[in-house]
């Protein structure tokens, strides 16, 4: 695939600068480990029993990964409200962490709204917009994201931020020994990944023009089931292509079965299988049996594997890996990876309705 080794092609198609936010991550994820951590959070804030993260789109799948880790540790519950309203369990023990990188998402407004009917303890994660407003006028705390990015392109910030809420009011264990880890082993990601490592010795390349022209299909399991999603969505938007994402085990008792029609998608359809060493045994003996499926049924497919120990490093790395496949796939789609004019049309249209 030449048209990754020219440094034209992203002069050319990448002029919103979607690499220099990769480039960033690592740096970006350092920096709001130490906003949030350094934040001087209300006491009492210790004391909540359950979590509540409302978000939506790039803004909410930090949520998603927080909420992940928080399940491996057996902690207190946490759950990503993607929706207008609050679920009615929030209550004066309910932690609600509000994250809209805009400021201005309608469905997390209509949450802190709802919210400030309730006792339920509160904290605003954005850069600006509405939101912080009108936290500042009812005096519930902000950490403020001062990095200008499409909020997919912030996901340092919707994820590690949260993460520093979780580590500082203890509701994760202690992180700092694995965001160091995290942070080292995005440095060797970046150098193996970037735009000037040929196709050759360079796997986001190399995945990326596997998927080109084809149909991604993303599988998960356990700690990567939320990394999935991420590569999906990545996929959608800055490549500008249809993805979609399956998990282990539960793909094993339905999406197999629909693996032999129709035809024409068999032959364009490519899996991508990411996988962790971490995974339950049986769950890693599950890819092994569901490849070979796949092999029979002519359907092209590939394992990526993780690297790091810890679980934050695992899909930290598998998170900056897959923002680069999709970059690459964007430069091999001859598509500019920032604009997302359908979203904006989508959003402007219901600006009208109001």
């Amino acid at each position: 695939m030449s048209l990754l080794e020219s440094p034209d092609t992203y002069r050319q198609l990448d002029p919103s600068g979607m690499l220099r936010h990769l480039h960033q991550f690592p740096e970006q994820c350092q920096r709001a480990w130490h906003i949030a951590t350094d934040f001087n959070y209300p006491r009492d804030y210790l004391k909540v029993e359950k979590v509540v993260i409302a978000g939506m789109g790039g803004s909410a799948i930090g949520g998603d990964f927080v909420r992940r880790l928080a399940m491996l540790e057996n902690t207190r519950p946490v759950w990503v409200h993607r929706d207008y309203g609050l679920p009615p369990f929030v209550d004066r023990n309910t932690l609600v962490v509000f994250s809209s990188y805009s400021g201005n998402t309608e469905e997390t407004l209509s949450c802190f709204s709802e919210s400030l009917r309730t006792q339920a303890k509160k904290i605003v994660l954005t850069t600006g917009g509405k939101l912080k407003a009108m936290a500042e006028k009812e005096r519930v705390p902000v950490l403020t994201i001062d990095y200008e990015a499409p909020p997919r392109a912030a996901f340092a910030h919707s994820f590690i931020s949260l993460l520093g809420i979780f580590h500082s009011l203890r509701i994760v264990e202690d992180k700092s020994a694995d965001m160091k880890e995290t942070l080292a082993l995005m440095k060797r990601i970046e150098d193996s990944a970037s735009e000037k490592v040929p196709l050759d010795a360079n796997v986001a390349k190399q995945v990326a023009a596997d998927l080109f022209g084809r149909l991604a299909v993303i599988y998960g399991a356990g700690l990567l089931s939320d990394v999935a999603l991420r590569w999906k969505s990545q996929i959608n938007e800055n490549s500008k292509a249809w993805a979609f994402h399956e998990l282990f085990p539960e793909l094993n008792h339905n999406a197999v079965v629909g693996f032999p029609l129709p035809a024409e998608l068999r032959q364009k359809a490519m899996v991508v299988l990411l996988h962790s060493p971490s995974l339950h045994p049986r769950t890693s003996l599950r890819y092994d049996i569901t490849s070979e499926i796949l092999a029979q049924a002519g359907i092209k497919h590939r394992r990526v594997e993780s690297s790091g120990k810890s679980a934050l490093a695992q899909m930290t790395g598998m998170v900056l890996l897959g923002d680069y496949v999709s970059f690459y796939l964007a430069m091999l789609n001859r598509t500019d990876p920032t604009p997302v004019p359908v979203i904006d049309t989508l959003k402007s249209r219901l600006a009208q309705a109001e």
